[in-house]
């Protein structure tokens, strides 16, 4: 064979270290770090220039502390009542992964069941959509008088929490492509076959997006449940902890506890996108990478 009937190399094969890189294949590493710096340092610059413009208001206007304090006299009250404010964020989180675990429980368990029989669906999936329409703040109450405060505290959080389960994974239980179900009938798979290989995987994106999506209310439904039942002493949550500072007009420690909820809260949706990452990346689309 002549040496202009050589097969061309791959693209990139036997390219020198010093050779110069193809344009497109540049510019699209060039993109990909942009987006991995921009991820970070982009909601960084605008939560200083956030803080910023909240110290200026606040000495432009001369707002006293005890109405808006500044953003320096929040930190230095953080940093004061640090081992009060974080044995209460510890006892606020314990209550919401409480809840978060029995309403993943609960609503997989639900959902199953619901896709196995039509008319336990039909039975019971309009009283749920009741329990997730009322709001909670308005139920607590009645839950304090029959329950012990902690366990009403948990059963709200999980009130919250368990209608985004319950409903996006019987979404993703039905969602199963009709022709592979045909094709487990064919080979004659039993129902729990089809359930275990099938519709569980297949169902796997929605539960995770539910997650996501009930790790945030756990924590909201923790701390609604908190204020309304108003407890204090080694029990006390961050709830509490903000309600005390308000009676006292403490309202740098108002300001720090609201923080550490929001930070808690940020923490939960990271931990719970990091799971559906790491389950997702190898096969669904929506953690995929791919090179635009």
């Amino acid at each position: 064979m002549s040496i202009a009937e050589d097969p061309a190399p791959p693209p990139g094969a036997g390219t020198a270290p010093g050779a110069i890189m193809d344009p497109e294949e540049a510019a699209r590493q060039r993109r990909r770090k942009l987006d991995r710096i921009g991820r970070w340092v982009v909601p960084v610059v605008v939560g200083i220039l956030a803080i910023w413009g909240w110290d200026r208001i606040v000495v432009v206007n001369e707002i006293p502390h005890y109405i808006l304090p500044r953003p320096g006299l929040v930190a230095k009250t953080l940093w004061i009542d640090w081992p009060t404010l974080v044995g209460s964020l510890f006892i606020t989180l314990k209550v919401a992964f409480s809840a978060l675990l029995a309403a993943v429980i609960g609503g997989v368990g639900l959902a199953v069941l619901f896709t196995q029989s039509r008319w336990l669906e039909m039975a019971f999936y309009p009283y749920a959509v009741i329990l997730q329409v009322t709001p909670v703040i308005s139920i607590a109450p009645l839950i304090l008088i029959y329950m012990d405060t902690v366990p009403a505290i948990i059963l709200c959080a999980w009130i919250v929490a368990f209608f985004p389960i319950l409903s996006n994974t019987t979404l993703g239980l039905n969602s199963t492509d009709h022709n592979l179900r045909d094709l487990f009938t064919i080979y004659g798979a039993t129902r729990w076959q089809r359930l275990r290989l099938l519709q569980l995987p297949s169902a796997l994106p929605y539960f995770l997006g539910g997650l996501r999506i009930a790790g945030g209310l756990s924590l909201i439904g923790a701390v609604v449940a908190e204020f309304a039942a108003g407890t204090g002493g080694l029990g006390a949550g961050l709830a509490f902890r903000i309600l005390e500072a308000g009676y006292r007009l403490n309202i740098p420690r108002m300001f720090a506890a609201l923080f550490l909820i929001a930070g808690a809260g940020v923490a939960i949706y990271t931990l719970t996108s990091f799971i559906s990452h790491m389950l997702l990346r190898k096969w669904h689309e929506s953690a995929i990478k791919r090179d635009v």
